[in-house]
């Protein structure tokens, strides 16, 4: 999906809430002339899922500035040295500002920015800052312990599924987070994960979901880029937890509620500065309280009091009055990783490399 996993993590901390400037020229561009705006997308767009999220964004951008941009897209590139031609190829098209929403494409992104430093570049997912060259990133998390909420409401197992990418500190965030949001309202219950080493293989993704049901999983969610899981529930007679978009359309029976992240605010205004050349790096990490992340899109099965209890806890999140990762948390091993009274920092979080007691799996390096 959007993650390399030899890829390090150690500089994430570099995440704050909200931008951070770096110096940097704003080189506006001519008023006469619409923006050109280049997209780059790790897999095909699908009618759900992670790229199908951030070509929304794009169409925002097109709807916001009308004729004073032009967009363009290239997806199911590779992480790598395609990334790499592509991104290079779209500033030598004269993008003047161009997204690349893969982890594996931030160190092409920054390579290729050296080259072009007065087109500007938005490496989504990544760490990795320079002077025409800001990072982005949403709060996951934050949903994924909402869903958990609503999945420990419904669950008659007590057992969910969990099928994963890669053991990377946000798709442990977001497995870590989910246990949590379920144990809060069941703490009898627990989560079986299956870890894919894969981004986007939707037989494989399949695959891990049918085995999970076959071990008393009456629940899934996932951290994956199609919408395998969400079909093979809906096939089962099982409940699932879309991921990235509103994923009805394959599962109307399955979903009970989606997580999805919301991109078309941030790229229009990050958009509209490269226009009005205003723009500068920096690194932002938003969540529920930005309108980046939300969980809603309630399926058949969750009564409306379950829903209308996640909606004001979401609320609460988004007002800070709720913090997911607030302690006491003791990871599976048991060993005490924050106590009582206490929440994770940003930085403890970013560098996630654990899993919460609930979790029935390992971190597979």
């Amino acid at each position: 999906m959007y993650k390399n996993l030899a890829a390090t993590l150690v500089a994430a901390c570099f995440f704050l809430p909200a931008v951070q400037a770096q110096t940097s020229t704003p080189t506006p561009v001519k008023a006469t002339e619409p923006i050109k705006a280049g997209f780059v997308y790790v897999s095909p767009i699908t009618d759900a899922g992670w790229t199908r999220q951030h070509d929304e964004g794009r169409k925002a951008v097109e709807r916001a500035l009308g004729d004073q941009v032009k967009t363009t897209f290239v997806a199911d590139v590779p992480e790598g040295a395609d990334a790499e031609r592509v991104i290079r190829d779209l500033a030598q098209q004269g993008h003047q500002i161009i997204f690349t929403p893969s982890f594996g494409y931030m160190e092409p992104t920054l390579k290729v920015a050296k080259e072009f430093p007065n087109v500007k570049f938005e490496s989504v997912t990544g760490f990795k800052t320079a002077p025409n060259v800001a990072a982005s990133n949403a709060r996951y998390y934050e949903g994924r312990y909402l869903a958990g909420i609503a999945a420990g409401r419904l669950t008659q197992s007590n057992v969910a599924g969990y099928v994963a990418g890669f053991p990377i500190p946000e798709v442990l965030q977001g497995i870590n987070a989910f246990t949590l949001g379920m144990r809060s309202v069941n703490p009898k219950a627990t989560v079986k994960v299956v870890w894919l080493n894969a981004w986007f293989d939707p037989p494989k993704e399949r695959e891990a979901a049918m085995a999970l049901f076959n071990q008393d999983v009456d629940v899934i969610a996932f951290h994956t880029g199609s919408t395998a899981v969400m079909a093979a529930a809906q096939e089962r007679g099982k409940m699932a937890v879309a991921y990235h978009s509103d994923m009805r359309r394959v599962a109307p029976d399955a979903q009970i509620i989606a997580v999805t992240h919301q991109w078309g605010d941030y790229y229009t205004a990050r958009v509209k500065a490269a226009l009005s050349g205003t723009w500068q790096s920096g690194s932002v990490w938003g969540g529920v309280k930005d309108g980046m992340v939300r969980v809603g899109d309630f399926g058949p099965k969750v009564p409306k009091k379950v829903q209308d209890e996640i909606l004001a806890k979401q609320k609460a999140v988004g007002a800070g009055k709720l913090q997911p990762f607030a302690g006491p948390i003791t990871d599976n091993d048991g060993k005490l990783v924050l106590p009582a009274g206490q929440t994770l920092s940003d930085s403890q979080i970013l560098n996630m490399n654990y899993l919460v007691q609930g979790v029935l799996g390992r971190v597979n390096r």
